[in-house]
Order: C-alpha cells, then sequence, then structure tokens
C-alpha cells in the first residue's frame, strides 16, 4: 500500500526547523516513516519530559542540528548542507501566555526566526518546497461566521496573535518579492504558508497547555484549573494537523499550480470546535477519573471564540480532517495512559498511531 502520499515524501531530502518541539517530533517520526530523509534544526527539547527523548526521535534522523533559528549564518549553513527539496518551518514560541510574559522574545523568534530561514533559502539559491507553519491565532479575532477565511484580516491583539500575523506577512512579502508564484520557473522555490487549529495529541508537555495541564493534574490527584472554560477553539489531533501540512507540502514538490503558494488553513470539520470545559469533561470521561473547577481571575486576555474554514483546503486541495473530536481525545488519552505504565514504548506508541491513522486515511481516500 502507498499511503496517503502516494510516496511522495520516499528518498526525498527534509529540512526541519522546530524538531524537537511536540508537532516537530510526531513529524518526523511520520516522515521517517515515509522514507525521507530527515535533518532537524532546532534548539534542545523545550521540556522535561520531551516526546523527542521518549519516542528517540534523534535515531531517525539523517542529521540533528542544535542551534537558534534566529542565528542566520549557522541556519545557512545547515540549509545548504542539507540541500533539501522541502522545507518546513516550524520553529518558534508557541505559548500566548508566554507571549504576555516575553514578548520582545516572541516576536523575535516568531518573526526574525522566520526572516533568518527565508533568507537561508534565498542565500542557497536553490528549488525547494517551502512551508511556513504560523497559527490559527494569526488573524485579527472577531467571531466571524463559519470560522476565519484565508483571506480575513491578520493581526490578533496579543503579542503571540500580533506575532503570528506578522510571521504571515514576513512569508508573504518573501513569496511576493523574491519568490513569486507566476516565476517559479525562474527562481524553482514554492512558498505556502499553514494556518492550524488547537493541536492535541500525546506526547505534549507544554507548559500552560490545556491537556498537558489535564494530565499533569489527574496525575497529582488534583482537580484541574479552567481559566476560561466557556472559550471555544477549534481542537484537532496532531496527526490531522500533521495531514495537512503533509498534503500541501505534497503538492508544492509535485505540482506547479501558483495557487498552491498561498496561506491554507487546516482545522476540524465544523462542530468540532469545543468550549474548553466540554473538551476537558469529555477527556476526564475517557481517562477514567479526575476532576475540574474554573479558576477564577484576573487572567491575561485569550480570544473568547476561535474558529477557522476550510473549504480552501477541502476544494483546492482534496484535504479533510479525519478523526473527529472525539477520537482525538480517546487517541491522546491512551497515548498518556500508556506512556504512563510504560514510558519505554512511547516510539511504538507513536508508530501505532501513524499507522492507524494511514489506514483510517487509505479508507477515507478509497485507496
Amino acid at each position: 500500500m502507498s499511503g496517503p502520499f502516494g510516496g511522495a515524501f520516499r528518498g526525498r531530502r527534509v529540512f526541519v526547523t522546530g524538531h524537537t518541539g511536540f508537532k516537530g517530533s510526531w513529524l518526523c517520526l511520520w516522515l521517517e516513516h515515509l522514507g525521507a530523509s530527515v535533518t532537524g534544526y532546532a534548539l534542545a527539547p523545550p521540556t522535561a519530559p520531551a516526546l523527542f527523548v521518549e519516542a528517540d526521535v534523534g535515531s531517525g534522523l539523517a542529521g540533528h542540528v542544535e542551534a537558534d533559528v534566529r542565528d542566520g549564518e549557522r541556519l545557512a549553513a545547515a540549509l545548504e548542507r542539507a540541500a533539501p527539496h522541502l522545507v518546513l518551518h516550524l520553529a518558534a514560541q508557541t505559548v500566548v501566555r508566554e507571549g504576555y510574559r516575553d514578548p520582545r522574545e516572541t516576536f523575535d523568534v516568531n518573526v526574525m526566526g522566520t526572516v533568518s530561514l527565508l533568507e537561508g533559502v534565498r542565500a542557497w539559491g536553490r528549488p525547494c518546497a517551502v512551508l511556513v507553519v504560523t497559527s490559527d491565532k494569526c488573524y485579527l479575532n472577531v467571531d466571524t461566521p463559519g470560522g476565519h477565511r484565508e483571506d480575513d484580516p491578520l493581526g490578533d491583539l496579543t503579542p503571540y496573535g500580533g506575532s503570528k500575523g506578522a510571521q504571515e506577512i514576513v512569508a508573504r512579502s518573501y513569496r511576493a518579492s523574491y519568490f513569486p508564484p507566476d516565476r517559479l520557473e525562474a527562481h524553482g522555490v514554492r512558498l505556502a504558508s499553514a494556518r492550524a487549529g488547537n493541536v492535541i495529541g500525546g506526547g505534549d508537555w507544554t507548559a500552560d497547555a490545556l491537556v498537558p495541564d489535564v494530565v499533569r493534574a489527574v496525575q497529582r490527584g488534583e482537580s484541574v484549573p479552567l481559566r476560561y472554560p466557556d472559550a471555544v477553539r477549534p481542537w484537532q489531533h496532531v496527526l490531522d494537523c500533521l495531514d495537512g501540512y503533509l498534503t500541501l507540502a505534497r503538492s508544492l514538490l509535485e505540482g506547479d499550480d501558483p495557487a498552491v503558494c498561498d496561506a491554507w488553513n487546516f482545522g476540524p470539520l465544523p462542530g468540532d470546535d469545543l468550549p474548553v470545559r466540554a473538551l476537558v469533561e469529555r477527556f476526564l470521561l475517557d481517562w477514567g477519573k479526575g476532576t475540574f473547577h474554573e479558576a477564577h481571575g484576573p487572567h491575561l486576555p485569550e480570544a473568547p471564540a476561535l474558529r477557522l474554514a476550510i473549504d480552501k483546503a477541502r476544494e483546492g486541495l482534496a484535504w479533510r480532517p479525519l478523526w473527529d473530536v472525539d477520537t482525538a481525545i480517546r487517541e491522546t488519552a491512551s497515548w498518556y495512559r500508556r506512556w504512563l505504565e510504560r514510558p519505554e514504548s512511547a516510539r511504538d506508541a507513536c508508530l501505532e498511531q501513524i499507522a492507524r491513522y494511514e489506514l483510517g486515511k487509505g479508507n477515507q481516500e478509497g485507496l
């Protein structure tokens, strides 16, 4: 069976920034499984424990560079050595509350880190596909009926969201100025960006992230404090999110349609955008124990609702998510329970979920 990507990544050289993070670790495992040769560039794993360590992600890499994405000289040299067919830029400061605590660092990493990456691509001067990963927080947040669409205004009012909107503007500026899609034959760089929803999945230990906070509280036998229990978010499993990235990456690698070199949303189907309270209730029900309570403020401001419209990806890339929110919760809780019982099983747990997801994706696509 060729799988959901038809062998598109087999033998490809892929350069992943942020590969020691939660999503980056899952992505590297999947790319290795798909037969790609992956070089990672990132700081040391940002948490302890970290999925990168627990799942022994490094053992499957062709290269591992531990460095700051803002170090333009070192990043450019790493890109040139890796000579990638595909660049996936995930390196970022990813926590909304951390953006309030350290806005300078947040803007510097997310904006100037992206500039460093694109300058490295420009200096290398070879054809490749580049996917810049941003966030659903990039939009100027108003409760848009049906969810935010790719042509909605950018620029959330939080430091984190503002940095993500600026990151999108950087990608758009470089695409227009240096890598115009209507001149692919001249430069060969296919540049797109991806905006995903709130991702959950096993192996996330990010501070101030909802599911990791729930798991930590349950482990300690404590009630889970919820800052904004009624806040609505577009929840999706990490594999659905990465499937969107890889579907877009495949289109960048295999086609010359300039329309693909654009911004794309990847989120859940309508109805899977739930309030925080509902997600935690379902997670604890699946886990079999645990309670939560509303943590009274004052709290740092967060958007009351975020929704993504995915019509463009469904129509333009023939992409749609596979796992609904209940499946995403079930798979996430199962991963953590297994890891708590047998920490050495982390890599197998990831690869088995990837295989299960691929099987479902094949059935969805009629393979």
